[in-house]
């Protein structure tokens, strides 16, 4: 039989075989078995031996192969955990295999290191999966991205480099990005301040208008972190220049307002009380735009109450200037009165009162047009002064005149009474005057004309030129005369037959004698010497027509004039008798006395 193992295993097993073959043949040989049996059994038995011993070796070279395979796994596993971890420092089993010949002795050897090896891994994992994570985290804020990539986090257990090396670069990279991060967020924080600060100076509500750049940024927000990325900074930029725009826009229409107000002020002579209503904003007149930082100071309330105030002041001052303007038409209308000039129709008041409730029309412009005329009315003045100082002197003349006739239609002028001798002196000097009426409008007609060769353009009177008025004057005057002789000789031949009737009938009394001091007219025979009333305009006999003055011409040429209310005396009324009166209406009107020239109005 074949001994295995040991020599000591051998020795005992091949001794208990000798002792059990040596009693199974005394066995036999009790029982009386032939040898050729006890052969046949013992080749049985040597065969079943053989059956044992090779199953026995199968299945420890089935064992070794197991245990190699187990140590080969181990081994790889051994040098992929190295290699992933970077650890090459560790004592390879591999090495000590020269003195290491058991295949358990192996693998009880790398067994540890690998599970060691696993431990770390394991511990390596969980370190990457911390820094992976963190990045996630910061490259999500950074980009606005706040999710976890799974399967990024999932692709970890299969990271091939664990190493070490490969953990200080992702950490490295989480202190780069920490940085970043920390540089945006003092961005942020600072365009957010700034946002704060520029809401406050506008009055706009800071709250609402970072939530629309990020809800992040609100102070309210809860369980979020603040958004740092490209978009957001992109965002508060756009907020901070859309502000400082706004900023400077309503810095400059405050400044305007202000502006506005203080000429107000000025030109309508504020109290103090109403401008220390505004001093709020009347200092950022002296401050540049970043001087600017009072909350509130440019918030649409304080600018709509600015605009409120110059639009009160505005209304005052068009009511004022509207008063102004008024009163320098009525100068210019009082100055063109004086020179009897038609002043221009574009300011009249109506037309200008009209203008300014509309608002098409400035005020001040206006008033300034209106002052303009006013210089140009005065200038014209000027330069007719000489001519209206004549016109004065012949319309005094044509007084002096009117009285005359006046006081020769006085039948009681001789009678000695009060004041009688006064009216006879003033009767010589009116006669000496009336006597130069043709030379003074002679002079005048060619002082006239001088006038407008000279200026090119005619001269005149309350709209009608003064030339005509004067041609038209002589006319009449020449007219008059022409009737006054006719009556003088119509009267002369009235009293031939009067004289030739008394001497045929005897003489009567006169009917139209009268002792009365006081004449219908008006006339007061016993005056002081001042200038008498001014007498109606009445006529003696039938329609002899006027003699035409400045002041009566004008208003019946032009009845647009309003009776002429530029004129400083009453129109004269020269009246004469007509041919065709019979001397019975002479008889029944005239009275005895010569008269004068006919009043004239």
């Amino acid at each position: 039989m074949l001994a295995i193992g040991s020599p000591t295993c051998s020795v005992r097993t091949s001794t208990n075989c000798s002792a059990l073959l040596r009693e199974l043949q005394q066995i036999w040989n009790d029982i009386g078995e032939s040898e050729a049996e006890k052969d046949r059994m013992l080749m049985e038995l040597e065969r079943e031996c053989l059956e044992v011993y090779r199953r026995k070796v199968e299945e420890a070279a089935n064992a070794k192969a197991r245990l190699h395979q187990s140590v080969a796994a181990k081994e790889a596993e051994l040098a992929t955990l190295m290699a992933a971890l970077g650890e090459l420092n560790i004592h390879s089993p591999i090495q000590t295999e020269k003195r290491l010949t058991s295949l358990k002795e192996k693998l009880a050897s790398v067994a540890p290191l690998v599970d060691d090896l696993r431990e770390k891994k394991e511990e390596r994992i969980k370190q990457f999966t911390d820094v992976k994570a963190h990045i996630e985290k910061i490259s999500g804020e950074i980009s606005g991205y706040d999710h976890l990539n799974n399967t990024l986090m999932n692709s970890l257990s299969l990271e091939e480099d664990l190493s070490l090396r490969r953990l200080t670069e992702y950490q490295t990279h989480i202190r780069t990005l920490q940085k970043e991060k920390s540089d945006r967020l003092n961005k942020v924080l600072e365009s957010v301040n700034e946002v704060h600060y520029l809401c406050g100076v506008l009055g706009l509500d800071f709250g609402q208008t970072v939530s629309d750049v990020h809800p992040s940024l609100q102070g309210s927000t809860m369980g979020h972190s603040t958004n740092i990325s490209n978009s957001t900074l992109e965002g508060l930029e756009q907020a901070i220049t859309k502000l400082k725009t706004q900023r400077k826009f309503r810095i400059q229409k405050l400044k305007d307002i202000v502006a506005s107000l203080f000429e107000l002020w000025n030109l309508m002579d504020s109290p103090k009380e109403e401008k220390n209503k505004f001093s709020k904003v009347t200092y950022i007149l002296r401050l540049s735009e970043y001087e600017i930082t009072e909350p509130g100071v440019l918030s649409t309330e304080i600018i709509e109450q600015a605009s409120a105030e110059v639009e009160r002041l505005n209304k005052l001052k068009a009511t004022r200037m509207k008063e102004l303007v008024m009163k320098k038409r009525s100068e210019l209308e009082e100055i063109c009165q004086i020179a009897h000039i038609e002043p221009e129709t574009s300011t009249a008041a109506e037309k200008s009162s009209a203008l300014i409730d509309s608002g098409l029309v400035d005020p001040s412009e206006l008033l300034a047009s209106i002052e303009a005329q006013i210089i140009k009315a005065k200038d014209a003045a000027l330069s007719r002064k000489e001519i209206m100082d004549r016109i004065d002197r012949w319309l005094s003349a044509c007084e002096e005149e009117k009285w005359l006739e006046e006081y020769n239609r006085d039948d009681n002028r001789y009678y000695a009474g009060r004041g009688a001798h006064i009216n006879l002196k003033r009767a010589e000097r009116a006669r000496v005057t009336v006597s130069k009426i043709p030379a003074i409008v002679d002079n005048l007609i060619n002082r006239t004309l001088a006038w407008e060769d000279e200026k090119k353009t005619f001269f005149l009177y309350d709209g009608v030129r003064l030339v005509s008025l004067l041609e038209d004057y002589k006319l009449a005057r020449q007219h008059r005369e022409e009737e006054k002789k006719r009556f003088k000789d119509q009267k002369k031949l009235q009293d031939l037959l009067l004289t030739e009737k008394e001497a045929m009938y005897g003489s009567k009394p006169s009917p139209r004698k009268t002792s009365s001091f006081r004449k219908p007219n008006g006339y007061r025979a016993n005056g002081n010497g001042s200038m008498p009333p001014t007498p109606r305009r009445n006529s003696i006999g039938c329609g002899t027509p006027e003699l035409l003055t400045p002041r009566s011409y004008s208003g019946r040429q032009n009845g647009h004039f309003k009776e002429m209310r530029r004129l400083s005396t009453a129109p004269l009324n020269f009246v004469a008798i007509s041919k065709e009166d019979t001397m019975s209406t002479y008889t029944s009107v005239c009275d005895s006395s010569e008269p004068g020239s006919p009043p004239h109005g």
